[in-house]
């Protein structure tokens, strides 16, 4: 049997013995690749062990296109996560956090990669958190093509691990949104029910649990049947087999995704200069984990509106003459959307 070159040396030092395993790093690179293959898509083939990825945009069916590149994480939401053992949903998260920003460009999602680091590498919980990175995949219609697992002992305790999402989108230059030079006072706001908190405010909303005096196992007393943890991993709805056929028609003017800074500060990001969004706030009813926050958290409205999306994940400005044949078509995709809103003049100062 050969000898490694540390074995030859009295009381060397392996990267093992550093806290380092490269051989698990190799066993979730073998775990992964079917889950990476099952999101191929014309344009990548998806398989991974190369040093970079090759995306071809003419396969795609691009002839003018413009790239549109997105990145985020999954925040404070991966402590629940590690102390609760629910790896499946996170990586759902990642790819929705992405892609629904690029969706807010009018851009169709093409190829994803993930950054996974953690402190001692646990190949089960990984494999699961990359099950849920492909499942994203394939509800965006993006090629999961790669990605980089870091184990860094000290930098990390045990087996937290943090979570990083890398997307390439692309739109027909003549698609791009938002469309600001076709926005006027009067289009029309239509909402996109959300599927809970998603992935923001989770620092906060730790906090309220634990004001609470609830542990993660007990049933969560805003969505009967769940645990607060299971209620609380819903992960991030995706909306781009729903929303990019109608941006790609033209139907749309604008998108929004309504993430960190809520309702206040994510709307203002896709409208033309003198225009505002003004919200009907009595369209419709908060979820129950939003009212549950609020209520045990003594959170104020305005606090609640620019920290959580309030139920709207994301949101469009419609003409008002394309406001039938696009609710309709959202309904029909498996939306919940309603009219809630409308774009009006900012008060001149």
């Amino acid at each position: 049997m050969s000898r490694t070159f540390a074995e030859t040396i009295p009381n060397g030092l392996t990267y093992a013995q550093a806290g380092v395993d490269i051989d698990a790093g190799a066993a979730l690179v073998e775990r992964i690749k079917p889950l990476a293959k099952s999101t191929r898509r014309p344009g990548a083939d998806a398989t991974l062990g190369g040093f970079g990825a090759l995306f071809d945009l003419k396969a795609a069916g691009y002839d003018d296109p413009l790239l549109v590149s997105a990145t985020d994480g999954v925040g404070t939401k991966l402590k629940i996560a590690g102390e609760t053992g629910i790896h499946d949903t996170v990586g759902i998260d990642l790819v929705a956090m992405c892609v629904n920003d690029l969706l807010a460009q009018g851009a169709e999602p093409l190829f994803f990669l993930d950054y996974f680091a953690t402190g001692k590498l646990d190949v089960e919980a990984a494999t699961a958190v990359v099950a849920g990175i492909a499942e994203g995949c394939r509800q965006a219609g993006a090629a999961l093509v790669g990605g980089e697992t870091a184990e860094m002992p000290g930098m990390y305790s045990g087996g937290d691990y943090d979570l990083a999402g890398f997307c390439v989108g692309a739109v027909d230059r003549r698609g791009v949104l938002p469309n600001l030079a076709a926005q006027k006072s009067g289009d029309v706001l239509i909402a996109l029910a959300s599927s809970g908190p998603h992935a923001n405010g989770y620092s906060l909303i730790r906090r309220v649990v634990a004001r609470a005096g609830l542990d993660w196992s007990d049933p969560a007393p805003f969505a009967p049947g769940a645990t607060v943890a299971q209620a609380l991993m819903t992960p991030t709805r995706i909306y781009v087999s729903s929303v990019l056929p109608l941006a790609k028609a033209g139907r749309i003017t604008a998108g929004a995704h309504i993430t960190g800074g809520g309702l206040i500060e994510n709307p203002p990001r896709v409208l033309a200069d003198g225009l505002i969004a003004r919200f009907d706030w009595n369209a419709w009813t908060a979820p129950p984990v939003f009212q549950w926050l609020q209520e045990v958290g003594g959170i104020s409205e305005i606090e609640m509106r620019r920290t959580f999306n309030c139920g709207i994940g994301f949101l469009l400005v419609v003409p008002p003459e394309n406001v039938g044949q696009v609710l309709t078509a959202l309904i029909d995709a498996g939306e919940t959307a309603f009219v809630c809103g409308q774009v009006a003049r900012a008060a001149k100062p």
